[in-house]
């Protein structure tokens, strides 16, 4: 369909909300974006883009940003809860790189890509209710006004309402889970590997940001009871030392030099059945398919359907066709990457005895003889190309 000048609302400006809204300004489209915050901002986390995250960026012609934002990754190390090398697995060194990145560097990187590409970025927009007709949605905000959309897209996080319009109220399951989130100063010129280290029933993942000045951990423990979920529930960092008191030093440290602590349950939500309706609304991002973290693969899928979207609006003779293309293009990808982040928790937490101990053998066996067939069996995940794909 022709985009120039068509009207197009986004809703909510996090990275799949930023990333579309560039995507389609780029080719044309009058895109208004509405998001709830004060200002386009992340503060305290960091993220990883691998590679098939890295070639949207690129297609959208913020590969230079991207570099100087992000630490390129060498390697990603696993761990024993003592500190011992399991295994190594090297990360791709040619064609789009693997990189660490604090997230509110990736938000600002697309917020200014967004607003150069001349998105209408509107704030203080906390919309309260959504209704879509056969011509378009109106959206209510908590002030009471209201703004019409041709056509709506719900980048609206896992509590999405456009999400609920479109298939109505899921009910997400505690996966047993918690993590804590930090960022710690870091001394520079610490390697720039993922490590991850494994125990029983919980694991920790650290690795350098912003040029090895700061060090991201995210630390994930098995429990029985969560009331909330949510992602800034302050906590005392002598729980999370106490969690990884049996870890090596390495891990105590570490966790030694964290002031401040977030955490929060984790909870699976089920993939959206319906990501779209006519020609009027589709969703994308965590309003589609939420995930969890074990695989660092939330920004990329968001970024990855930021592109398709996009690409099938352009590519399609109506909005119906092109919405109708991009779930068809999108979902099962999407199902696989969630089901491998899934899997990868599992795999972190064995309990002591022989299963755990033949795991790890067959790890180092691999990372030793065959490194390889390790990074070998993610080629369908970082080897994926949102760019060339054809609706």
């Amino acid at each position: 369909m022709k985009l120039d000048g068509f009207p197009i609302t986004v809703l909510g400006g996090g990275v799949a909300g930023l990333a579309v809204a560039r995507a389609l300004a780029l080719r044309g489209a009058d895109v208004t974006l509405l998001e709830q915050a004060e200002a386009l901002t992340e503060v305290g986390a960091g993220l990883q883009i691998s590679p098939n995250g890295a070639r949207v960026i690129e297609a959208l012609g913020l590969g230079g940003g991207l570099e100087a934002a992000g630490l390129r990754a060498e390697a990603l190390e696993l761990c024993d809860a003592a500190g011992r090398r399991v295994a190594r697995l090297p990360l791709p060194q040619d064609g789009p790189a693997y990189r660490f990145l604090h997230r509110a560097d990736l938000i600002a990187l697309l917020a200014d890509g967004a607003r150069a590409a001349g998105v209408k970025v509107r704030l203080l927009h906390r919309v309260v209710s959504v209704d879509l007709s056969d011509t378009g949605a109106t959206l209510v905000t908590q002030q009471g006004a209201s703004h019409e959309a041709g056509l709506l897209i719900g980048a609206d996080g896992m509590h999405s309402l456009v999400r609920q319009v479109l298939n109505g109220r899921a009910v997400p399951f505690f996966t047993r889970q918690t993590a804590w989130r930090a960022v710690v100063p870091e001394t520079p010129g610490a390697p720039a590997l993922v490590r991850v280290h494994m125990g029983p029933g919980r694991h920790l993942v650290t690795y350098p940001l912003r040029g090895g000045l700061l060090r991201n951990i995210v630390a994930v423990e098995e429990r029985g009871e969560w009331v909330e979920e949510g992602w800034h529930h302050e906590d005392d960092p002598a729980a999370l030392r106490r969690a990884f008191a049996g870890f090596g030093p390495e891990v105590r440290g570490l966790l030694d030099r964290v002031e401040r602590v977030n955490l929060w349950g984790l909870f699976r939500h089920p993939v959206a059945p319906r990501w779209q309706r006519g020609g009027v609304a589709a969703i994308l991002g965590d309003a589609a398919h939420p995930t969890l973290p074990f695989l660092a693969q939330g920004a990329n899928l968001a970024l990855e359907d930021a592109w398709v979207l996009a690409a099938c609006l352009s590519a399609e003779p109506s909005a119906e066709t092109a919405l109708r293309a991009y779930q068809e293009a999108r979902r099962d990808r999407a199902i696989r990457v969630i089901d491998a982040a899934s899997a990868n928790a599992r795999h972190y937490h064995l309990p002591p005895g022989p299963r755990r101990a033949a795991a790890h053998l067959a790890l180092r066996l691999a990372s030793a003889l065959a490194p390889g067939m390790l990074t070998g069996q993610f080629d369908w995940l970082y080897g994926y190309d949102a760019t060339a794909v054809r609706p």
